[in-house]
């Protein structure tokens, strides 16, 4: 067990340390949005969705009504499927139960994490989650004493949604100009534009992030096609 758990927590550090750091602004500033440490604990521990508490936070701020919000939050994690999907060809082999308790909290890091020691063949189905819970736990840690600190704290939420919109822009330069993140950036960006501008600021944010994701994909793809073609040589 002693073995088990170090191996985990080892792998899981990484993870830790980044939730830790995206964690305390998120509680404070969820706090800022009027949401209590109780409220912040339980989003934290159902949703666990690091973009979708900021999301939630930052659109509660600006007055988008609850049903845009939880559309908006349930487009932006739809990924996570395709996460859970594929996991399933390492955790097959584990009875059903395992395998869908492995990667029914799985995210963006931990998938990462995860994946990369499957492929090596050394993971199991039970270290997987073990990762995962590691990440969890220390997501809802941080969150809870952000969460804290916040209520200590008296934050303007002015300030609140513009930390909020800042880390956001933060992530978006840290993908190191990738073309399709670029392309739908800018997409998302435009088409939000156009609705505030046409009066249609209720629906912008979801129709902006609808943009980004079938531009993202579409051009994700093209520049998948595009590095393959040159690798094997083909103009």
């Amino acid at each position: 067990m002693r073995r088990f758990l170090e191996r985990s927590l080892k792998a899981a550090f990484p993870i830790i340390i980044g939730y830790i750091a995206l964690g305390l602004p998120c509680g404070i500033l969820s706090n800022a949005a009027g949401m209590s440490v109780l409220q912040v604990a339980l989003l934290s521990l159902i949703l666990y969705s690091g973009s979708g508490q900021y999301m939630i936070a930052s659109l509660w701020l600006s007055g988008l009504n609850p049903l845009s919000i939880v559309a908006a939050v349930a487009m932006v994690n739809l990924r996570q499927l395709l996460y859970a999907s594929s996991l399933l060809q390492y955790l097959k082999r584990s009875r059903r139960l395992s395998a869908i308790i492995a990667a029914v909290n799985v995210t963006d890091e931990s998938f990462g994490v995860n994946i990369a020691r499957f492929q090596q063949g050394s993971w199991t189905t039970h270290l997987s989650f073990a990762v995962n819970c590691w990440s969890q736990l220390a997501w809802i840690v941080s969150n809870i004493i952000g969460a804290l600190i916040g209520s200590m704290v008296n934050i303007d939420t002015g300030i609140a949604a513009f930390a909020i919109t800042a880390i956001f822009t933060c992530l978006l330069l840290m993908q190191k100009g990738r073309g399709d993140f670029v392309l739908a950036a800018t997409a998302a960006a435009v088409v939000v534009a156009i609705c505030n501008f046409c009066d249609l600021s209720n629906i912008s944010i979801i129709v902006g992030a609808v943009a980004g994701i079938i531009v993202g994909s579409i051009s994700r793809t093209r520049f998948q096609g595009e590095g393959n073609a040159s690798e094997s040589g083909d103009f």
